[in-house]
């Protein structure tokens, strides 16, 4: 009973990596389209792309005071008071008022301001010996406010616009430097992953070797013409290289998901059922730009610096504007208003009011106040100048002071990043170079390596070698290939860690910052 359980149980199982093995499937990509996935779907991408969004509608935001502010206003008004006077005519006064009135407010970009202001009126009373009753008034007035001095041009406004735009700079600077280096990991897991490919075919094709010298020997062994001693130091040898190609199918299968997680193109289920395998091959095409060329470069296409190169204008403004703050405040005031008057016109006895006997009405409406508002029949202005010193700016200097190390603090910080790029990019050329050049002698070492085992392996079919020398040779051809390969991935990697070194990726790759947001 308990064997048909197992043999059920592994059954089951058999059943189930069938099954698995069966949904598995190998997906070929080229490294372009790993780093098209990687730009539309990595994880840290996708948060960085909410930084320029923001710093976006923060300089909308600072924009939109430059907008008109528009302001209505409605009152009705009640009031009723004790006569205090016989000439009032009634023991309690009522007075009816409402009114209408609208302005448009609209910042400058000198620092000033401009308001058109229109209020109309009606005004309704019981109270005697009134000539107009009810009383209707307008009045269109304009109101400019220009400071000369402290806040002429450079305002809190215009800084906030100014910094709010250099800061959006800064966030597409900090973005691109962010597709950057997602970039450049992609180019790093991608030719990682192939060496570990390469190398698990190496191990596969070393093991091969050794397996099938294996099988020479237990013949020889079998007819006589060799010790049975000899067969154990190649299977030791072989057990050897099993052992090297299950640590290269780990190194696959790491590089693997490292790339996974990065282009984070499939969801866990379909990672776990997916073989990803690069298709591209590792160029060897040597590189022709100069160390001098390569630093101008950088220091025009550089993200971080572009980014730091923002941020100091930042800084400059501040100082402006901090300089600016400590002038006398030299404001200039001025103001232009039409009234308008209408109503209905009583008429009294004999033309005299005190009789207070009303014999006549002409009527007028709030149309006629507006129409002399709107035609200037009346003109009025006024012009106010007026000085104010802060004492503030008389004995302190500390936001001037602080701009100014601010200032001089980011210039300080751009000339060491400078120097750093300087070093990057010295070291990026450099280890090109290197690499360019190991590549050719590694070549040459794994063709020596490969003529030394076709001549040992012949030595050894007439007796003049041993099996320990022959598998001592494939296994110095095997270190020689893999030595090789990764020889020619640290040169593509060097290449692209100079092309972002140069900050030169994107547009290396044709990945343009408008289409990745």
């Amino acid at each position: 009973m308990a064997k048909s359980r197992l043999t059920l149980i592994l059954v089951l199982v058999l059943l189930f990596t069938a099954s698995t093995l069966a949904q598995q499937r190998e997906v070929e990509m080229s490294l372009e389209e790993c780093i098209a996935n990687a730009v539309k779907f990595n994880l840290n991408v996708q948060v960085e792309i909410f930084n320029p969004a923001i710093a976006d509608a923060t300089a909308k935001m600072a924009k939109e005071s430059f907008f008109p502010q528009l302001t209505f206003g409605f009152r009705r008004q009640s009031q009723e008071n004790p006569s205090y006077s016989y000439l009032e005519g009634e023991e309690t006064v009522v007075t009816e008022y409402g009114s209408y009135e609208g302005q448009i407010y609209q910042e400058i970009p000198g620092g000033g301001n401009l308001s058109v202001y229109l209020i109309s009126y009606k005004n309704d009373s019981n109270q005697a010996f009134q000539t107009i009753n009810p009383r209707y008034g307008s009045t269109l007035s304009f109101t400019f406010n220009q400071p000369l001095l402290k806040n002429f041009v450079i305002n809190s406004i215009r800084r906030n616009i100014v910094i709010a735009s250099n800061n959006l700079d800064v966030s597409n600077s900090q973005f691109k430097a962010a597709l950057l280096e997602t970039v450049y990991a992609v180019e790093e897991a991608y030719w990682n992953l192939v060496f570990s490919v390469e190398d698990l075919d190496v191990r596969q094709h070393s093991l091969a070797l050794a397996q099938d010298l294996l099988r020479k020997n237990r013949k020889e062994v079998e007819v006589g013409t060799l010790a049975p001693i000899e067969i154990l130091t190649a299977e030791a040898e072989v057990a050897g290289r099993e052992a090297d190609i299950l640590q290269a199918q780990f190194e696959v299968d790491n590089n693997e998901d490292i790339l996974k997680t990065i282009i984070n193109r499939y969801s866990e289920a379909e990672a776990s059922l997916t073989f990803l395998r690069p298709s591209d091959e590792p160029s060897y095409k040597e590189s022709e730009i100069s160390l001098d060329e390569a630093l101008k470069i950088a220091l025009t296409n550089r993200p971080d610096l572009q980014a730091s190169r923002y941020a100091l204008k930042n800084r400059e403004f501040d100082l402006s504007y901090a300089k600016n703050q400590l002038l006398p405040e030299l404001n200039l005031n001025a103001g232009y208003w039409s009234p308008g008057l209408s109503g209905t016109q009583l008429i009294y006895q004999d033309g005299d009011p005190s009789t207070g006997i009303i014999i006549g009405r002409i009527p007028s409406g709030p149309s006629d106040a507006l129409r002399d508002a709107f035609a200037f029949k009346y003109i009025n202005w006024n012009i106010y100048l007026s000085l104010t010193i802060p004492t503030d700016s008389i004995f302190s200097r500390a936001r001037q002071t602080q701009a100014q190390l601010g200032l001089e603090q980011a210039v300080a910080q751009i000339s060491q990043q400078e120097k750093i790029i300087f070093l990057e990019v010295r070291n990026a050329a450099r280890l090109v170079q290197t690499n360019y050049k190991r590549v050719q002698a590694y070549r040459i070492a794994r063709e020596l390596a490969q003529k030394k085992l076709v001549v040992e392996e012949k030595k050894l079919r007439v007796g003049l070698s041993t099996n320990y020398t022959v598998l001592q040779y494939q296994r110095d051809l095997a270190n020689s290939r893999s030595t090789e390969v990764r020889a020619l991935i640290d040169y593509n990697l060097s290449l692209a860690g100079l092309d972002r070194a140069m900050g030169i990726t994107l547009e290396k790759k044709n990945i343009k910052l408008a289409s990745a947001q």
